[in-house]
């Protein structure tokens, strides 16, 4: 299959956006996109550029670098180099109107750049529309985030229990699961809608360092480097017999991820309470995987799963103390943080090819995060798992 989109394939997006941007409740006359990832899946290429559509149905791209790098990896007609935005004024009028953006990401110092050369009315945000339409997968797309489930499952059950060795320190496990996982396939980054957030391979620590506070939205925990990067794993905690190792890694392939966590303990069996509140979130997860369903609500589903939970995750379920998250589970495609979300408050209804990860984790005092997470594709026929499905706690020899 080919790396790139085709131009059918993009301009079918294109159109879609359209239709979506005229049933808005707000007036149309201009959308404006900066955002390399809605780059990516609406050109094929993301460049310092802006993609911006008419109402009229005009859809052009400017790049300012790299144009020619665009030219090659595009396949759109409409694209144009540009040195400034007043360069944009030879296609698009000097009156943007009701504008559409996306107002999640995109700074005001921008907004003012571009309003040097024209005006814009009301503006509104383009960004739940954008990931609605990114929420039901191609057959394209889902061939690679299959590919990547595959290599991922490989990776949790047959690599991290081989570079698992006593004396290490997270950092040093850190540095080489990255290396074997680009050896094998994997694109190298893990992508997130979620403003500010920096992720290298994802969220781990050895024993206590996995229910260690963190910003990031997520039911684990990790203490990092140091404050100013928290991430990776510490240099100073080094792999002891009897340790959870609790891996939550994103993967992904030629820009589509995969989402998955595994739970190892190390030169040790787990103690028969660890293993009791492990199995409880497995139960969790099989109960709200069966509930991905086309048609289903993610509010219902979220309300349904969390009801009659077991006694063993009163305490630290989603997030140990205060850390506690509201979600069971999101989406995933370009980003691992995509729609739909599995929480309260989320009414959109669940379509066949829509991607999804579950993720119900518990901390445990003095043990750190145990628990599974597993990405599944929504079929007519059922949910489809992705990644090999929820292990046991995995013992890995010393």
């Amino acid at each position: 299959m080919s790396e790139n989109p085709t131009k059918q394939m993009l301009e079918a997006r294109i159109s879609r956006l359209f239709e979506h941007l005229r049933k808005a409740g707000a007036a149309f006359d201009t959308a404006i996109i900066v955002s390399k990832i809605n780059q990516y899946y609406f050109t094929g290429t993301m460049q310092d550029g802006i993609l911006i559509l008419r109402k009229d149905g005009t859809a052009a791209y400017f790049v300012r670098k790299s144009y020619d790098r665009a030219r090659l990896e595009s396949s759109l007609d409409h694209i144009y180099h540009i040195s400034s935005y007043r360069d944009i004024l030879s296609v698009i009028p000097a009156n943007m109107g009701s504008t559409y953006m996306e107002t999640e990401i995109i700074p005001h110092a921008m907004i003012e750049r571009i309003s040097k050369y024209f005006t814009i009315g009301e503006i509104h945000s383009i960004d739940k529309i954008i990931m609605s339409i990114r929420s039901v997968k191609s057959d394209y797309e889902l061939a690679f985030i299959m590919e990547s489930g595959k290599q991922h499952q490989y990776v949790m059950e047959n690599i991290v229990p081989s570079i698992l060795r006593e004396g290490m320190s997270e950092a040093e496990f850190a540095a080489e699961l990255y290396c074997s996982m680009i050896k094998l396939g994997h694109h190298g980054v893990s992508r997130f809608a979620m403003f500010q957030i920096e992720m290298i391979i994802g969220q781990f620590g050895f024993g206590e360092n996995s229910i260690y506070p963190t910003c990031f939205d997520g039911p684990g925990g990790m203490l990092g480097l140091c404050p100013a990067v928290p991430l990776l794993g510490s240099r100073d905690r080094l792999l002891r017999k009897g340790d959870i190792v609790f891996v939550d890694a994103g993967y992904g392939i030629l820009g589509y991820h995969s989402d998955k966590t595994q739970v190892y303990s190390f030169a040790a069996a787990p103690a028969p309470e660890v293993t009791e509140i492990h199995n409880a979130c497995k139960a969790v997860l099989n109960k709200a995987a069966a509930l991905l369903t086309v048609g289903s609500l993610p509010s219902e589903i979220y309300q349904e799963s969390m009801r009659d939970l077991p006694f063993c995750l009163s305490d630290n379920f989603m997030g140990y103390g205060n850390e506690g998250v509201k979600f069971l589970g999101h989406g995933v495609g370009l980003q691992i943080d995509e729609l739909p979300i599995i929480a309260k408050g989320h009414s959109l209804p669940l379509h066949e090819n829509m991607v999804i990860a579950l993720e119900p984790k518990c901390g445990i005092t003095g043990v750190g995060t145990v628990g599974v997470e597993e990405t599944y594709v929504v079929r007519k026929s059922g949910p489809v798992c992705l990644t090999g499905g929820a292990q046991v706690i995995i013992t890995v020899p010393a």
